[in-house]
């Protein structure tokens, strides 16, 4: 797998297209799984693993990565399925969520393929590995399973969803109190972290579970003769969702007269310096890393001097 990372700046470009590239790989059985590439750092066999006491029953230990000490997890046991046995030809995936790096354990990595948005289909509902799932798609006719690593992390370390008191003492928040806006994201986890911090506010929230149930809401309310910058005070959408990307949703959001004075937040656990070159070139209005209650607020308060300043 050395140089399969290697050409991941290109992949920039994909951006505002609607694409996407996954890297596949299997855990405990046949069955193909998938993460956006985006997420994945390296790709690389074990080092030396070290036990920790008291440790998660899902981390097998961990690694040092060039000075970086990182907890390695077995992602087939954190989905529910058969436990993996790391040894010393084991291969780990690095990623980076949410300003975290971790390793997770895998059987094995099969290869890298671009595909479009509208290929990746939301789950089908019921229990058991699904409950771990953001989206599914086909490739040569086999299943590929795209695992809800938001939800994976969440589990072992928990996210605050706390707002601090200096944060909410704020008199400018009273404004926000009884304002809609917009959730549009596909991780059940994300969805209910920002309807928890939201809630201490006060705001009052609408869902879609995919760029393209966002769009046609929006156009729903517009084509009702609703003022959308009346309605909502923001949207705030994820990086990366089945049939419609955030990228894209903020591109048809701009295209629309009746929709493009939108304020857009990019909501995302993709790295921020990677996203806030992206922001400028779809046309967001502001880009806030996932499971900060404090940032969130704040992103909040500077739409609500925007009133304030334009009133």
């Amino acid at each position: 797998m050395a140089g399969i990372l290697d050409t991941v700046d290109q992949r920039t470009q994909l951006v505002g297209e609607n694409r996407l590239e996954i890297l596949m790989f299997r855990l405990a059985g046949r069955q193909l799984f998938a993460i956006n590439v985006f997420k994945v750092q390296e790709v690389l066999q074990m080092p030396k693993l070290t036990l920790m006491p008291h440790r998660h029953r899902c981390v097998c230990g961990v690694i040092n990565l060039r000075g970086q000490t990182l907890p390695v997890i077995d992602l087939s046991q954190a989905i529910g399925m058969r436990p993996l046995v790391p040894d010393e030809r084991s291969t780990i995936i690095v990623t980076e969520y949410n300003r975290t790096v971790q390793a997770f354990l895998v059987g094995g990595v099969d290869r890298i393929l671009n595909l479009n948005w509208e290929s990746i289909l939301p789950p089908p509902g019921g229990a058991g590995r699904q409950h771990y799932l953001t989206a599914i798609t086909k490739v040569e006719e086999q299943l590929v399973e795209i695992i809800d690593v938001e939800k994976v992390l969440a589990e072992i370390v928990p996210y605050s969803v706390k707002i601090s008191s200096e944060r909410l003492n704020d008199p400018l928040l009273e404004h926000a109190r009884g304002r809609e806006v917009l959730l549009v994201d596909d991780s059940s986890v994300a969805v209910a972290q920002l309807r928890d911090t939201l809630s201490q506010l006060g705001m009052k929230m609408h869902v879609a579970t995919d760029g393209l149930k966002g769009l046609r809401l929006l156009k729903q309310w517009a084509d009702a003769g609703e003022v959308l910058t009346d309605k909502l005070l923001m949207v705030f959408t994820d990086a990366e969702m089945p049939e419609m990307d955030g990228y894209r949703l903020t591109t048809e959001i701009r295209q629309d007269p009746r929709l493009k004075e939108l304020y857009v937040v990019l909501h995302t656990s993709l790295s921020g310096s990677f996203n806030e070159a992206m922001v400028k070139k779809v046309g967001c209005d502001n880009f806030l890393s996932k499971f900060q209650p404090d940032k969130l607020v704040e992103v909040i308060r500077e739409r609500l001097l925007l009133d304030q300043v334009s009133a």
